[in-house]
């Protein structure tokens, strides 16, 4: 049976260098900051997303993956930058 790959955000090929953030210009740099603020709400959204799925998950489904329906509520209301 195959394995699930995990999904990763692309990094330069092996031996492709990244330009250091200091030799960059302004607009680079903005570039780089802006994409990493980016990533991090993104990932703020998913958890989020993973929360409010657990809301709705039904008593079976939730046994399934062994958590009880209280603490699928506890963590689904959490906040999503927690």
């Amino acid at each position: 049976m195959d394995t699930i790959e995990t999904i990763r955000y692309a990094r330069p090929a092996v031996g492709a260098q990244a330009e250091p953030l200091a030799h960059r210009g302004f607009v680079g740099r903005l570039v780089v900051v802006l994409r990493s603020i980016a990533r991090q709400i993104d990932r703020m959204l998913e958890r989020r997303r993973g929360r409010l799925a657990l809301l709705e998950m039904t008593d079976e489904q939730l046994k399934d993956i062994g958590v009880s329906r209280c603490d699928a509520h506890r963590e689904g209301i959490r906040a999503f930058w927690e």
